[in-house]
């Protein structure tokens, strides 16, 4: 029976490879008909959901005679073109069997970097969701190359997330969600059904190990929640071969780890686009006192807070804010190049002029074009 208004969900399911494919090679079908088969379920309830799924490369390798992923961007890019065929067509079937609609969507961090680009994105994905439609995301690994690339799908995931506004993030993958220690080096680990909070130590405890055919691990996971919670949503991580495993967190039970986002208020989509779709082009280290200044009381940082620069940037670019114990603990952009701020940094603001011949701005970075990263102890700004 269709859920309510109220009770309606935008969820976002991720699947990765380890999950897809099957030890000896090819596709576990019957895994995919499975997860394919809740993801109807959900969308006859009444839900929006957006399926972002791995597998191309592994299911192009399994073509190409390859074992494990190979390891130049070439052969990985006329994988990913092998295998994203296979892989669409299978899910084009199996929705099929459920009348349920789908569409292929390939993206690259390139096409977030633009805010127009992204702003095109967001839109084009409500609009197959407001027809019932369920979007089938990818990284474009066919044209990908490192300056353009997430990194892995867990970011991906977490990114469609910010893009659309969705209210709940589910990765599914081979094991059953955040343990103690890894379970594979460590039998004697334990799960974390709950983590209130994304700290020093949670990550500690998330393994970065990967499978031999794809990018991810647990730490991706980790950093997948943390992004998706600076918009205010939950994530659960779950072994995706587990009878009904999406069904039933929507129900509401307990099943695997239920990563709860900060209490701090959502950030706007503006700022989501520059605190997590935007790659820094630089870094400034920053003293104690500017810290303060931008975590605590919500100001913009002044030349005078700066200690260091790196990178190669121009005005408008985003880039790092360093404390002085190397934490990355916020984002923005900047009103000066990297050059200019190499002559200002350390300065008071009334001799930027003196020093550049002429004056932009007082602020470095301005607090409206500052992100404050969620788990430095302060709330996003």
């Amino acid at each position: 029976m269709p859920t309510s208004t109220r009770d309606r969900k935008r969820v976002v399911v991720k699947v990765g490879s380890a999950l897809l494919r099957h030890p000896q090679g090819g596709l576990r079908e019957s895994v995919v008909a499975h997860i394919v088969q809740q993801l109807s379920t959900l969308r006859q309830q009444g839900h929006e959901v957006l399926l972002v799924s791995s597998g191309a490369v592994a299911l192009g390798i399994q073509v190409l005679g390859e074992r494990g992923i190979p390891r130049t961007i070439v052969y990985q890019q006329a994988a990913a073109a092998i295998g994203q065929s296979h892989l669409i067509w299978t899910y084009e079937r199996l929705f099929g069997a459920f009348h349920q609609k789908v569409a292929q969507i390939l993206l690259t961090h390139e096409d977030l970097r633009s805010r127009t680009r992204y702003l095109n994105a967001r839109n084009t994905l409500l609009t197959l969701l407001q027809y019932g439609v369920i979007p089938i995301i990818n990284e474009n690994d066919t044209v990908s190359v490192e300056e353009i690339r997430f990194g892995d799908n867990d970011t991906l995931s977490a990114m469609v997330c910010n893009l659309v506004d969705a209210d709940m993030l589910i990765i599914l993958s081979h094991i059953e969600g955040l343990y103690t220690a890894d379970p594979r080096l460590h039998p004697e680990a334990t799960l974390i059904p709950v983590v209130e909070k994304i700290d020093t130590r949670v990550e500690a405890m998330a393994s970065s190990a990967t499978h031999r055919t794809g990018r991810g691990g647990m730490a991706s996971k980790i950093r997948a929640a943390r992004i998706a919670g600076s918009n205010g949503i939950h994530t659960y991580i779950a072994n995706g071969v587990h009878p009904d495993a999406v069904l039933r967190i929507l129900a509401g039970e307990q099943v695997g780890t239920h990563i709860y986002p900060p209490a701090s208020t959502r950030l706007s989509s503006r700022k989501r686009w520059i605190g997590y779709a935007l790659k820094a082009r630089g870094e400034v280290v920053v003293n104690d006192g500017a810290k303060v200044a931008l975590t605590t009381h919500g100001k913009s940082l002044l030349p005078a807070g700066i200690v260091k620069v790196t990178g190669d940037f121009r005005f408008g670019d985003p880039v790092v804010c360093v404390d002085m114990a190397a934490n990355h603990f916020a984002q923005g952009l900047v009103n000066y190049s990297a050059a200019e701020l190499q002559a200002i940094s350390g300065q008071q603001t009334s001799h930027i002029e003196t020093l550049l011949g002429y004056k932009g701005a007082d602020e470095v970075i301005h607090r409206d074009n500052l992100v404050v990263f969620s788990g430095t102890g302060q709330a996003a700004l």
